[in-house]
């Protein structure tokens, strides 16, 4: 899996001084080193330019680089919403999306994101494209958020999903959310508001189609 990342990465990624910059500014900050790939960075940016989504929702904001990628998506007319517990890291994220010129179409809630989540529900937010990459064991939780926050036909996308091989391959070291992961996906696959496919990039995305909004 590594080997197969690093030859997409070398193929379709060329390089990029700005996203640098957001890595070396994650590592200077003590934060960890938990960023979608290259690869999955450029397919976001390509997902949501293709679906032409304008209101994203993300979860995790870590240091921005996945929100730079969300926001080169949609160019000078989309918004993007970005949870993230830390207050810390929210700045950071602030910091760089503003350095790559989109501090006037984001903005931060932070804290807990189930906690976030509900008020957007309250106040009948809904979004056409959303963005998880949190704490694994919330993601079942934040599924269903994203689905009832969720215009007709929004992508939902989720990160992590292979556990770095884990999932499927037996003499991977597991990680402490395999199991759990390995049961997420099953839930996604068969899920009746869902029309999901795993794309094996990065650490596994999973894109999912929201498809039935009459399902409780």
């Amino acid at each position: 899996m590594k080997q197969i990342n690093s030859y997409i990465d070398s193929l379709f990624y060329t390089g990029d001084a700005l996203l640098e910059e957001v890595i070396s500014s994650i590592q200077e900050n003590g934060m960890p080193s938990i960023s979608v790939s290259p690869s999955s960075g450029k397919l976001l940016t390509m997902l949501i330019s293709i679906s032409g989504a304008k209101n994203v929702l993300e979860i995790g904001a870590l240091g921005g680089y996945s929100g730079i990628c969300l926001a080169r998506g949609f160019g000078s007319e989309g918004k993007l919403t970005s949870l993230e517990l830390k207050e810390e890291y929210a700045k950071l994220a602030y910091h760089n999306l503003t350095k790559a010129g989109f501090g006037d179409q984001v903005s931060y809630m932070t804290g807990a994101a189930l906690q976030s989540l509900e008020k957007l529900a309250h106040d009948n937010k809904k979004f056409d494209f959303f963005f998880i990459d949190a704490d694994k064991d919330n993601y079942e939780n934040y599924l269903q958020y994203c689905i009832k926050l969720a215009e007709p036909g929004a992508l939902i996308v989720m990160d992590n999903v292979l556990a770095r091989g884990s999932v499927a391959d037996p003499d991977a070291e597991p990680k402490h959310y395999t199991a759990f992961m390995k049961a997420f996906n099953e839930t996604v696959a068969k899920h009746p508001q869902l029309e999901s496919m795993l794309i094996p990039i990065g650490d596994g995305l999973t894109l999912s189609k929201v498809i039935d909004q009459t399902h409780e």
